[in-house]
C-alpha cells in the first residue's frame, strides 16, 4: 500500500489501547535522518496567522500552541492547532480580533487508517473565536473522551468532547471563562479526588487600547518588553464533579503572587504523592507551588532553587517541562528563555531542592545564543535516556536584523542525553533541523504507533512541522496507556517505574502538560535499548493503589487499568 505516493506501510504487532492494530509507516529512503519533515505528505496544512501590524501589538509574537491527542478513541493520535485572528492596523476602540475568515481558524486534523490526516475542524465545531494562544487536553468528566481547553486574549474556551466527533463550547456552563490574557494551561488532579482540575497561566495586563509605544527614533517602533506592563495572577479551577468548576485561586494561595506566566509543568517533585505546579514567568521570578495536601499551595521557588538562575537573576521563562532525565526517580525541570540567557536545567537533588546543572550538563553551550519556547523531554532513540527537543526563534523580527549571531529565525534544537549529559545529536539529525524557523509550540507523541516518538511544532507565519522519528525502532521499547478507575480516567499523575531486563530503571509520570502553549500525547513510551523484555512495570496511581506487572515482552502497547482497592 502506498500513502501519498512515498510511504510504504506494514501492520505492527502491538495492540493499541483502543484494541486495534497500529499502522506503522516506514518512510522510504530517509532512515539515516533522526527526524524527517513529513508534514505535506501526510496531509497537514496549517500555519500560524499571527496578523503582524505596524503597531507591534505584543500578542503578535507570542502565539500559538499545538496538541497531540486521540479525540475519537480509534487508537490513532490526532492533531489540534491553536491560531491567531485578524488584527486591524490599528485596532479601533472596542473591536476584537476577527476569526471569521477560515485562514484564522483553530484546526483539528483527524488521522486516517493509512496515516494521512483530514481537516475536520468544521464538523468538530472547533474553529474557535478570538485570538487563541494555547491548548490543554484532559478528560475532565471521566467519560472516556478527551476534552479541550483553548486559551487566548480575553477569551478562553472549554470544549466538551461529545464522543461522536463533535465538541460543544461549555465555557459559561462550566465556569471556566478566564479573563485577561491566558497562555499555557494544563489539567491535573491536585487533590487526588479522581477528577481533573485546571490550572491556567496568565501573562500581563495588556490590551489593544493600552498598547504602549516602545522603540527609538533611529530604528522606529519595536515590541515592548513585558516589564513595561503590570503582571497578573494565574488561575486554579477545582473540578466539582458535575460538569462545573470553581475558581479556587484565592483559597488555594495561587493568587497571592503576581507573575507573568507563560509555561506550566506539573510534577510531584518531592515524592509525597501530591502534584505540584511549576510556572515559568517572563523576566521575573518563576514560581514553584508546593501542594500542601489540604487544597492549598505554598510558593517555594526560591527555597527550592528554581526561582532564579544560578547567579540569582530572573530570566525570560517561556516553556518548561518536568521529567526524570537522569533516571534517579526524581523529576527534573528544564526551562527555555531568551538568547544570551541560556536555558535552565534544574536537577532534582531530593529533599525538596534543585541544583542548577545548566553549565555542567552541556545545555548552556547549546542554548546561549538561542531563544527557546516549546520544549519536551522524550527518548527519541529509545536507549533508555530522555533526550531534549526545543522550538526556537526570537521575539522581535527587527531587533537583530544586522546581527550574524543573534537571529530572528533559528534552527530547532535536538540534544541527545548521554547518561545525563546533553550533547549535539550524533550522525544526521535531519535536514529539517537545519532549517531556521520562528518556532513556538511543541507537542510529542507516537503518531504512527511504531514505538518511536514523533514531534509536531508550530512556527509563526510559517507552516507547522510534523517530524517523523526514523531512529527509535533501532532499539526495543514499551508503550503504556493508563486508564484510571479510582483515579481520574486519564491516569494523569500516575507514576510508572519501568525496569528493563538488564537492570536499567526509568521513571515516568503520566501527563499532557508541559512545553509552551501545548499538550502532548499522554501515553508513556519508554525506550529499552537492547532489552527485549521488561522485568517490572510498577504503577503508583494517584489513589495510592500500587500495581505491578512482571516479565513483559517489549515492542508492544499495553493498557494499564487501575485495579480496585
Amino acid at each position: 500500500m502506498q500513502v501519498k505516493g512515498i510511504f510504504s506501510a506494514r501492520i505492527g504487532l502491538g495492540v493499541l489501547a483502543g484494541g486495534v492494530l497500529g499502522c506503522i509507516l516506514v518512510y522510504s529512503g530517509v532512515a539515516e535522518e533522526a527526524l524527517t519533515d513529513v508534514t505535506a505528505h501526510i496531509g497537514i496544512s496549517f500555519r500560524i496567522e499571527n496578523s503582524p501590524t505596524t503597531q507591534k501589538y505584543l500578542p503578535e509574537t507570542m502565539c500559538c500552541g499545538v496538541a497531540v491527542f486521540d479525540y475519537d478513541n480509534d487508537g490513532r493520535p490526532d492533531i489540534f492547532f491553536a491560531n491567531g485572528a485578524l488584527i486591524d492596523d490599528p485596532m479601533p476602540a472596542g473591536k476584537k480580533p476577527d476569526k471569521s475568515d477560515p485562514r484564522y481558524w483553530n484546526r483539528l486534523f483527524h488521522q486516517n487508517a493509512d496515516g494521512t490526516f483530514t481537516d475536520v475542524t468544521a464538523k468538530a465545531g472547533l474553529a474557535g473565536s478570538g485570538y487563541s494562544m494555547g491548548v490543554a487536553v484532559g478528560d475532565y468528566d471521566n467519560d472516556g473522551f478527551e476534552d479541550l481547553y483553548v486559551t487566548g486574549l480575553d477569551h478562553a474556551t472549554l470544549y466538551h468532547n461529545n464522543g461522536d466527533g463533535t465538541f460543544t463550547d461549555v465555557t459559561l456552563k462550566s465556569g471556566t471563562a478566564t479573563s485577561g490574557w491566558s497562555t499555557s494551561a494544563g489539567f491535573f488532579d491536585y487533590d487526588n479526588d479522581g477528577k481533573l482540575d485546571l490550572f491556567v497561566d496568565r501573562y500581563v495586563d495588556w490590551s489593544f487600547a493600552h498598547n504602549r509605544w516602545c522603540g527609538d527614533a533611529a530604528t522606529g517602533r519595536h515590541y515592548c518588553h513585558p516589564l513595561v506592563y503590570h503582571g497578573t495572577t494565574s488561575v486554579l479551577y477545582h473540578n466539582n464533579g458535575d460538569g462545573t468548576f470553581t475558581d479556587v485561586s484565592e483559597k488555594a494561595g495561587i493568587s497571592k503572587v503576581i507573575g507573568r506566566g507563560l509555561g506550566v509543568a506539573f510534577a510531584d517533585y518531592d515524592g509525597d504523592g501530591w502534584t505540584d505546579i511549576y510556572e515559568a514567568n517572563d523576566s521575573v521570578q518563576s514560581f514553584l507551588f508546593h501542594n500542601n495536601h489540604d487544597g492549598t499551595f505554598s510558593e517555594v521557588a526560591i527555597g527550592a532553587g528554581v526561582g532564579y538562575d544560578e547567579d540569582g537573576n530572573a530570566f525570560a521563562g517561556m516553556g518548561g517541562d518536568c521529567a526524570d532525565y537522569d533516571n534517579d526517580d526524581l523529576p527534573d525541570l528544564v526551562v527555555t528563555d531568551l538568547a544570551e540567557q541560556k536555558y535552565m536545567l534544574f536537577r532534582n537533588a531530593g529533599r525538596g531542592t534543585f541544583v542548577a546543572e545548566t553549565d555542567s550538563s552541556g545545555l548552556a553551550r547549546a542554548s546561549r545564543i538561542s531563544t527557546g519556547w516549546g520544549v519536551k523531554w522524550a527518548d527519541f532513540d529509545n536507549d533508555g535516556w530522555k533526550d531534549l527537543f526545543v522550538a526556537q526563534g526570537h521575539t522581535d523580527d527587527e531587533m537583530y536584523g544586522g546581527s550574524k549571531i543573534l537571529t530572528y529565525r533559528q534552527k530547532p534544537l535536538l540534544l541527545r542525553n548521554d547518561r545525563g549529559r546533553l550533547v549535539p545529536w550524533p550522525g544526521n539529525p535531519g535536514a529539517v533541523l537545519a532549517d531556521a524557523r520562528v518556532g513556538r509550540g511543541v507537542a510529542v507523541g507516537d503518531l504512527d504507533n511504531d514505538g518511536a516518538i514523533d514531534v509536531v511544532t508550530t512556527n509563526i507565519g510559517q507552516g507547522a512541522c510534523v517530524l517523523h522519528n526514523n531512529i527509535g525502532r533501532r532499539h526495543h521499547w514499551i508503550g503504556i496507556t493508563t486508564r484510571g478507575t479510582q483515579s481520574n480516567r486519564d491516569g494523569i499523575g500516575c507514576r510508572v517505574k519501568i525496569a528493563g531486563a538488564s537492570g536499567r530503571t526509568q521513571y515516568y509520570t503520566v501527563n499532557t502538560a508541559g512545553s509552551y502553549l501545548s499538550s502532548s500525547d499522554r501515553r508513556i513510551l519508554a525506550g529499552l535499548g537492547e532489552d527485549d523484555s521488561v522485568r517490572l512495570i510498577e504503577a503508583r496511581w494517584p489513589s495510592g493503589i500500587v500495581q505491578k506487572l512482571e516479565n513483559v515482552k517489549s515492542n508492544q502497547w499495553l493498557t494499564l487499568t487501575e485495579p480496585a482497592k
